[in-house]
């Protein structure tokens, strides 16, 4: 097997994104149909907003192969759609095994994770903080603060991303809202549907 090159990218923090990446997407409010639970607030924010990027990632990925590694930026702007906060589509890796870690350079934010069979945890993200997404976890950024929320994040090059695990569970079993007192609290999702057993079995399998 021949030997990469070392390679060298930069956080540009300011910019919310990753110099020296290979790859970005952006996401803006049309892309994020059918996540948020008050339709008609998410109808007005997605008329102001138009084709403005929600959120955006940055990454650097010298390859797909096992044992390598993909790291990137995550940036996402401030806002609610109703009384909850914005969120990326969130996903569980194709490969369900590997973990994920999450880096905070700027902002406040909430990593929202779920396990196949439903159980919810929440993990606060501010500058300086490393959030750990183990293996089989689904897991959602969300911003709950005033500014961009900014992330470097580092997983498995061979992971991949499962989006479908969501939609077909009608979204996750929590919602992050604003809590009324200037904070955040997790309420549940009134259109979750919990996965099958031999569903969830066939996952933890993996």
């Amino acid at each position: 097997m021949s030997m990469r090159e070392p390679g060298l990218c930069v956080v540009d923090i300011e910019k919310g994104e990753l110099r020296g990446a290979t790859n970005r997407y952006t996401k803006t409010m049309a892309d994020l149909a059918g996540l948020y639970e008050d339709e008609a607030a998410y109808q007005a924010v997605l008329a102001e907003l138009g084709d403005k990027v929600v959120y955006e990632v940055t990454d650097y990925k010298p390859s797909a192969d096992a044992g390598d590694m993909i790291i990137g930026v995550t940036r996402m702007i401030p806002g609610k759609v109703g009384r909850e906060y914005f969120l990326t589509r969130g996903h569980i890796h194709a490969n369900p095994n590997r973990p994920e870690m999450y880096y905070g350079e700027s902002g406040h934010g909430i990593m929202l994770l779920e396990s196949p069979a439903g159980e919810i945890r929440t993990v606060e993200i501010g500058p300086r903080s490393l959030c750990y997404v183990p293996p089989y976890w689904i897991h959602r950024s969300v911003n709950v603060g005033t500014t961009d929320l900014v992330m470097t994040f580092a997983y498995p090059a061979d992971s991949g991303q499962d989006y479908d695990i969501i939609a077909k569970a009608g979204g996750m079993r929590s919602r992050i809202v604003d809590d009324g007192k200037g904070g955040w609290a997790a309420v549940d999702n009134d259109g979750y549907q919990f996965r099958p057993k031999d569903l969830v079995e066939a996952i933890m399998a993996r």
